[in-house]
């Protein structure tokens, strides 16, 4: 029988014939397409003439089966696990590591690519495929091609050892995940909101159960606002923040300290002082010390809001009659019921008004004023009864076919991300991206979202615009191909329409009865939105500065007692943690993408501040010429050239840090 990854996908618009794909296709389906690549780089390599055409663009198009079949393998492992697929994550790990490092260490395949570098005023590029050489180049010396002999041999070794744990740190924390819940009694649910019980009913649904709450970001966070069940609370927010660190099979610190080794080692064997070093040379920020430089402006000024805020929370922890200090566990508790007091919002009566059906028509109606898209819904097979699919069009043309997948079960790791299972080239033929939102939106009907998970609705629609409307020749600097602290300002920027008011007027409308959201109560919504920003500052800016003094320096033994010490030194506020304590820091630990790298959320934060900005100036959240100049430097031109010129562009600017403390309602002492 036909292997579906391998035949040709003849469908509309090409896409995956989810259908016809069996688990046991994806094994021999990778094994074809490293056969097909390293056929097409044997081939590239015994070119004797040494041109940008047969070795760049070449190179670009060498992979294009195994990145079709790792397009769709790896969306499915994060999106809906099953044993086999963890099995074959594990088994690709290693192997899929040693292809990489096969290619980065050919010495003749990097001899060419160092001829073109060392001739390239002579060779008549583009601007863009000047930096597509450059990137490439880059990426190889990155990558170890420059080392020779032993040294060259232990970076393969530390890589493929690396790939392996990223892997298993994962894979233990989507079991912790899954495997815990807490059933609830009648009792249990006494003072929870309509929307928390239901989320609580088809969580246990999913387990053939009756309600419980379960470490989906999306369920417990609602029931530690509202649960008035002291003990309750304690029990699942110490559930949820001991994910990876329970002992046996899948806990993740030692884990995590041997990637911190091998990293040093990595970092070593290149010729740098530190990890940190190695990471941040090709960002923005360039160096830890330009990172630590911004988190510490902004930590002072989130500590001391913070410290003021906990307490007036601890004031009302006592009115309770309740001895002792303001926990981890009571502060959500006592800031929704302080936001309903100083501003009258109450998330049971503001649910309603934000459906995912009414959030996701107003994503797509900005993307439609913005930027003249318009989306169909299609009735397409894929890969699981809850994803949807949208064909998006711009003047009856084709741009992208969006998949959203929005609700939390237990085959999916937690969190938010965008994934593109095919991204936008021109070389070779015009290919138009297949793009893929996921969240974890706790399932009910009909499904009504918190603002802030509208919030993270916008984001990662951002990245999708990113993708869709990339508009480049080669597929390596395509749509979020960006530094890796440029990458959130399209997600970031996009979430500042969400606070628009005309859109939340138009779209914030109630589930049941189709009314507007009340004048009044959207005028409260905005005036509280920058409640809390001390702790969520707090929270975020403590699990920036873990990571960058892991990856600084000599390598800490235990990960878990540097992370006291850095929290210590920053002198951490009691009742708030790290938003990502070290056992389930996936950002850092589940590969290296935001090692080094988690300050990169509010380096964006710089700039979609300011980027937002140019759109108040213009005095239109709409202005067209304000979005045409944002799509042509930002969201369609990828990689194409370094970021800050690329912002620059766009704004005619670096910003400084001061919209970004505004933006939050936090001001440097």
């Amino acid at each position: 029988m036909t292997n579906a990854l391998l035949a040709a996908w003849e469908g509309e618009f090409a896409l995956p014939p989810f259908a016809q794909i069996k688990d046991e296709d994806f094994a021999p389906a990778f094994d074809a397409a490293l056969t097909e690549a390293r056929d097409n780089i044997a081939l590239i390599v015994a070119q004797p003439e040494v041109t940008f055409a047969n070795t760049i663009e070449a190179m670009e198009l060498a992979e294009a089966l195994l990145d079709r079949v790792a397009g769709v393998f790896y969306n499915l492992a994060g999106a809906d696990s099953t044993p086999s697929r963890e099995a074959l994550q594990r088994d690709l790990a290693p192997k899929m590591s040693a292809f990489s490092s096969e290619v980065t260490n050919n010495k003749a395949l990097f001899a060419r690519i160092e001829a073109l570098w060392q001739r390239r005023e002579d060779l008549d590029l583009s601007a863009e495929q000047a930096r597509v050489l450059e990137l490439y180049r880059q990426m190889f010396v990155r990558s170890g091609a420059q080392l020779q002999g032993d040294e060259a041999e232990r970076l393969t070794q530390v890589k493929a050892r690396l790939a392996v744990l990223g892997t298993q740190f994962s894979q233990n924390l989507l079991a912790d995940e899954r495997s815990w819940f807490m059933p609830l009694a009648a009792e249990d649910l006494q003072g929870l909101p309509d929307f928390v019980v239901a989320g609580a009913v088809a969580a246990g649904a999913e387990k053939a159960m009756g309600p419980v709450v379960t470490l989906s970001r999306s369920l417990i966070v609602p029931f530690l606002q509202f649960s008035p069940h002291r003990g309750l609370r304690q029990r699942a927010y110490e559930a949820w923040v001991a994910r990876g660190a329970s002992g046996g099979e899948t806990d993740n610190r030692a884990i995590a300290a041997e990637i911190l080794a091998l990293r040093a080692e990595r970092a070593a064997l290149l010729g740098y002082g530190s990890f940190a070093d190695f990471k941040l040379e090709p960002e923005m920020a360039k160096t830890p010390a330009a990172v630590r430089d911004l988190l510490l402006r902004v930590w002072a000024p989130a500590r001391a809001k913070a410290l003021e805020d906990a307490a007036v929370l601890q004031a009302r922890l006592a009115a309770d009659g309740i001895t002792g200090p303001l926990e981890p566990w009571d502060w959500r508790y006592y800031s929704q019921a302080r936001r309903l007091a100083e501003h009258d919002l109450d998330e049971a009566v503001l649910k309603p008004y934000l459906s995912l059906k009414s959030m996701l028509e107003a994503c797509f109606d900005c993307a439609n004023r913005l930027f003249g898209l318009e989306f169909r819904a299609l009735d397409l097979p894929l890969y699981h009864p809850d994803a949807r699919a949208w064909e998006v069009t711009r003047n009856g043309q084709h741009v992208a076919v969006f998949i959203g997948d929005y609700f939390a079960r237990g085959s999916k790791r937690s969190g938010a991300w965008c994934s593109a299972m095919r991204s936008q080239r021109k070389l070779g033929g015009e290919v138009r991206p297949v793009v893929v939102n996921i969240c974890n939106f706790a399932k009910a009907t009909p499904a009504l979202l918190s603002y802030d998970d509208a919030r993270t609705l916008f984001h990662e629609f951002g990245h999708a615009l990113h993708q869709m409307l990339s508009d480049v020749t080669y597929g390596f600097i395509s749509g979020t191909s960006v530094a890796r602290d440029f990458v959130e300002l399209p997600s970031q920027l996009y979430e500042h329409w969400l606070e628009v008011p005309e859109v939340l007027e138009k779209h914030a409308r109630h589930v049941e009865t189709g009314a507007a959201m009340p004048a009044e109560l959207l005028a409260r919504l905005l005036a509280a939105g920058t409640y809390d920003q001390g702790f969520s500052t707090v929270e975020f800016l403590a699990s920036a500065l873990v990571d960058l003094a892991f990856h600084e320096g000599a390598t800490p033994a235990d990960p878990m007692q540097k992370q006291a010490e850095v929290l210590e030194a920053l002198g951490m506020p009691s009742a708030i943690r790290m938003r990502h304590a070290t056992p389930h820091f996936a950002h850092v630990f589940s590969g290296d993408g935001y090692a080094s790298g988690y300050y990169s959320y509010m380096w964006s934060e710089v700039m979609d501040a300011d980027a937002f900005a140019a759109f108040t100036e213009a005095g239109d959240a709409f202005d067209p010429a304000t979005a045409a100049r944002l799509e042509k430097f930002i969201l369609s031109a990828g990689g194409s050239a370094p970021p800050d010129a690329l912002y620059t562009k766009f704004r005619g600017r670096m910003p400084g840090v001061e919209p970004l403390l505004k933006g939050r309602g936090l001001f440097e002492t």
